[in-house]
């Protein structure tokens, strides 16, 4: 089996498990029903995301709470990945001005060596559920720190 068509296997395992139980199920039979929440070869800025690495696959799935009126650090993420926004509203902006807003219940395929940062704009905490694909041992999350940029801090690690 190809390589990519193995770690979309594992993703869609990951975020999916449970629809795997609706394949022995026609359609209208029983009480399950399902719901593609995102579905795209495209990040959230409608640009392609990266090919996936070429090694061992890591599958990482995070609960993240940002409290009312908080943001995440400027920060990037160096695997691909998807969110569900379980409570809240949150903007997710980028430094060109670039801005995606999000209610709970929706999802977004995440910008992948782009800067970024989460702004929780509701009422209460904003909680997400995020599932990073990327290679075992990766580093998922970067923090920028002033002037840096992800390109820099990529070419550091990997000197």
């Amino acid at each position: 089996m190809n390589l990519l068509v193995r770690r979309l296997f594992w993703i869609s395992f990951a975020v999916c498990g449970t629809v795997s139980l609706v394949w022995g199920h026609d359609v209208g039979e029983g009480d399950l029903k399902v719901t593609v929440l995102a579905k795209s070869s495209d990040a959230w800025d409608d640009k392609p995301l990266p090919h996936y690495p070429t090694g061992q696959p890591e599958i990482t799935v995070l609960k993240i709470i940002i409290p009312e009126g908080k943001k995440t650090p400027l920060h990037f993420h160096s695997v691909i990945n998807a969110a569900v926004l379980l409570k809240g509203e949150v903007d997710v902006h980028m430094p060109a001005g670039e801005t995606k807003k999000l209610k709970a219940g929706e999802s977004l395929i995440e910008v992948v060596d782009k800067a970024h940062w989460g702004e929780n704009v509701g009422q209460g905490d904003a909680e997400f559920l995020v599932f990073y694909a990327g290679e075992k041992g990766e580093k998922i999350t970067h923090v920028l720190h002033g002037d840096e940029t992800p390109e820099a801090v990529l070419q550091e690690a990997n000197r």
